[in-house]
């Protein structure tokens, strides 16, 4: 952990003092090895960011004393709609959106998805948050992505996804298109990525129809886990 993520819900004895069991505990007493009066970075869940004072430890639990004086970090220019990925890809693509700071994260179905994909546990609210906060906190931010999860593909393009750009351009990852998203990345943007093996051509026809236009990633064929980082890379928050 880079930084120690507090929650309103948490033990909090006034507005500043707060009492943190189990694993943050276990982190702060056994992997940092810290000692009452030693500070450590926090945040709050949802809001701000600063430093806490180690007030008190004892065998279970560690008393800090908060002061909260820093914004969360800039959002990513890119919210981002993902066919969903297979399920042991899924963790670890939550924790780049959220590392990346990504405000929105619509996974959505295609042809190429398999039916399967969308029983997995991990979409389950509590397992999906789970691996946001993994990585919020490595990127010390507390502002988690929105996840949006969307099982019909046409309804989604043709109802929504106009309205979700809002007013902003989409693109659209293929292979084949005559520009890369590298020279069009200056704006905030809708970026859409799709399964292993990509968009089928009616659903890029389709997503063209709505809003949507060509941009490629590069000439490399990419797994879907690297071309997701490689497109946030392209719009990094100042």
């Amino acid at each position: 952990m880079n930084i120690i993520l507090l929650r309103s819900s948490d033990p909090w004895s006034d507005p500043s003092t707060v009492r943190l069991e189990g694993l943050r505990a276990h982190h702060l007493t056994v992997q940092l090895k810290g000692a009452v009066g030693d500070q450590v970075r926090v945040g709050l869940l949802g809001g701000w960011r600063g430093k806490a004072r180690i007030a008190s430890m004892d065998g279970q639990a560690v008393c800090l004393s908060v002061s909260l004086t820093e914004p969360p970090p800039p959002r990513h220019r890119f919210d981002i709609v993902l066919a969903l990925p297979r399920p042991k890809m899924l963790r670890r693509i939550l924790r780049t959106v959220a590392e990346f700071g990504v405000s929105n994260l619509h996974l959505i179905n295609s042809a190429r998805v398999e039916k399967s994909y969308w029983q997995t546990p991990l979409l389950d609210p509590g397992k999906l948050q789970e691996a946001l906060e993994a990585g919020l906190e490595r990127s010390q931010d507390t502002l988690a992505p929105t996840v949006h999860l969307h099982q019909r593909f046409r309804p989604f393009v043709e109802d929504q996804l106009a309205d979700l750009c809002a007013g902003r351009p989409c693109w659209i990852a293929h292979q084949e298109a005559p520009q890369s998203l590298a020279q069009v990345a200056s704006d905030p943007a809708v970026v859409m990525i799709g399964p292993e093996g990509g968009f089928v051509p009616f659903e890029l026809d389709l997503a063209e129809t709505v809003i949507a236009r060509r941009v490629h990633l590069g000439v490399r064929t990419l797994s879907v886990d690297t071309a997701l980082p490689a497109a946030l890379a392209q719009a990094l928050p100042f």
